[in-house]
């Protein structure tokens, strides 16, 4: 499973700025949409672009590993 890092991302922004960030913000910075946004720092599983990654990383001004991790399925037994 792939998980999305983007409110951690959003919390060390607001850490070293002292500002808080919002989706709109990030959704007017990137041209990404808001409910896209919502989705991606949510929604388990959610499938997203790599325009949108790339867009991400951007912003952010980081790498893929910062935004996005590979955690293994646990099947329940």
């Amino acid at each position: 499973m792939i998980r999305y890092r983007l409110r951690e991302l959003m919390s060390d922004y607001q850490f070293r700025t002292g500002n808080r960030l919002t989706f709109e913000e990030i959704a007017n910075q990137t041209g990404i949409h808001r409910t896209t946004l919502s989705k991606i720092a949510n929604q388990r599983n959610y499938n997203t672009t790599t325009d949108n990654i790339d867009k991400l990383c951007t912003f952010f001004k980081c790498q893929i590993a910062d935004l996005m991790e590979h955690l293994e399925d646990v099947s329940p037994e």
